[in-house]
């Protein structure tokens, strides 16, 4: 190959969402190998010559943590190509957001030394190796502007739910309080986003409360407005 085009490497990187204990957490690996072995890292790795890119993030996700295709939401990111980004020479990253609800520990795989559930809250950018911390904010703003315009909060959600369990989902994801009459005229406007079960609650402090399931639409219009993270 000229010099003029250089050989370079793709490698995909996993930033995986979950809720643990009423906070968003994302999976790490710590790095069992050099570059920056022992640094806390976003799982992923090289895109092998006979795959295409959402292949190998899947494949990625199985080996790095040991989660057997966990169901749930996964898309594409960004790509991240900074030269110098990588000490082994020229990488190219495609980054993948996963929003996955109920997961277990995880279990490191391959070239991962440990792997765990880190809240988000919790992380110093100087933690992570390569440019994992520009990737992780990145995709922290990506899955709060979905909560906005899509129904994908309702993943977190049991089968049947409560208008505040929906509420504190997005609470939990976007890092702040939302007023609870509020919250609920905005859900109930936005058509399809959710469907009364007829059925409600056994009880609890304020009284039996309706039950919904996740309904019909796909875009969420009116959006749900958002408020300023705390």
């Amino acid at each position: 190959m000229s010099s003029e085009h250089p050989a370079f490497a793709v490698t995909v990187d996993l930033v995986v969402f979950t809720i643990v204990g009423g906070a968003l957490n994302v999976l790490l690996i710590r790095r069992g190998t050099e570059p920056y072995a022992d640094r806390w890292a976003l799982p992923g790795g090289f895109v092998r010559v006979d795959e295409d890119l959402d292949t190998a993030a899947e494949r990625e996700l199985v080996e790095e943590t040991g989660l057997a295709e966990p169901a749930g939401h996964l898309e594409q990111l960004a790509s991240y190509g900074t030269p110098g980004r990588d000490p082994r020479g020229r990488v190219v990253t495609v980054a993948y957001l996963a929003l996955l609800p109920d997961l277990p520990t995880p279990t490191a795989g391959t070239d991962a030394a440990a792997a765990q559930w880190r809240p988000v809250a919790d992380i110093d950018a100087e933690d992570l190796a390569f440019d994992h911390h520009r990737i992780l904010a990145d995709a922290v703003e990506r899955a709060r502007s979905m909560l906005e315009h899509t129904p994908l909060a309702t993943t977190f959600c049991p089968p049947e739910f409560t208008i505040d369990q929906l509420r504190e989902t997005y609470e939990t994801i976007w890092g702040t309080r939302l007023d609870p009459a509020d919250f609920h005229r905005a859900v109930a406007s936005a058509a399809g986003f959710v469907v009364a079960t007829g059925g409600t609650t056994s009880g609890g402090a304020g009284g039996p409360a309706p039950l919904y399931r996740p309904g019909p639409a796909r875009v969420l219009h009116p959006p749900i407005p958002r408020r300023d993270p705390y």
